[in-house]
């Protein structure tokens, strides 16, 4: 059976309860990545963008280190590192905590050019009609800043469902990992890399699609970009 290529083993695996558990694995270990790595992220993009240097300084340097360094390393130093330290992980905390660190340093950079992409016009023009730093942020600067974010962070999502992968490495019990205890079962090595790859293939092309939606409502927020500076203020008076 490992000879050739079989038709019936294909089809046999190609609707797999294991399979298919192993893909829904992939799916929330990415929603709970990007969630913690939107959180971290956005927390370190803000670090860098601070005038201090107690926090600029740490978080550049936390992202020149965990862009520079392979996702594989990181994982191998939690999952095996930590414990010698006397802090043990599980294989599921072990992957969460590696996926959200890394993928925090990338999202920190995508949020960070999106708020530098806005005018300083715009912080002027809503300190002028009394609003906070913090109100700037949110009703001004972030509503825009999204339209240059999400398309980006939509790849990163994308890229991030089949990143999921290297956890197998860690024993995490996701799509590639199943499937390779599979192939040493059934010694069918391509019919199962092909039913994995569309799996894969199947995850993407559905947030793609749910991706140019996304994309679509933020691109339409506050019409044209021709508009003239204090539109996006005027509407963020009317929100409040």
């Amino acid at each position: 059976m490992g000879q050739g290529w079989s038709w019936s083993g294909f089809a046999d695996y190609l609707f797999n309860p294991y399979l298919l558990s192993g893909a829904v694995t992939t799916l929330w270990l990415t929603l709970a990545a990007i969630a913690g790595g939107l959180v971290v992220g956005g927390a370190l993009a803000l670090a860098r963008l601070s005038s201090h240097r107690w926090l600029s300084v740490p978080a550049h340097f936390y992202i020149w280190v965990f862009r520079g360094t392979p996702l594989l390393v990181q994982l191998i130093i939690i999952y095996t590192g930590l414990p010698q330290l006397g802090l043990k992980l599980s294989v599921i905390e072990s992957a969460l905590l590696g996926l959200i660190l890394n993928e925090a340093a990338y999202l920190a950079e995508i949020i960070r050019a999106g708020i530098q992409s806005i005018p300083a016009g715009q912080t002027n023009a809503a300190r002028a009609v009394g609003f906070s730093s913090a109100q700037t942020m949110r009703y001004i600067i972030l509503p825009q800043a999204m339209r240059l974010i999400v398309p980006t962070l939509g790849n990163s999502i994308n890229g991030l469902l089949k990143t999921t992968s290297i956890t197998s490495v860690i024993s995490m019990e996701e799509l590639l990992r199943r499937t390779q205890v599979l192939i040493q079962e059934r010694f069918m090595v391509l019919e199962l890399f092909v039913v994995a790859a569309i799996y894969y293939l199947l995850m993407t092309s559905a947030w793609d699609f749910v991706q140019r939606r996304i994309e679509r409502h933020y691109g339409r927020a506050y019409g044209s970009s021709s508009e003239p500076i204090s539109a996006p203020v005027e509407a963020a008076l009317e929100q409040r």
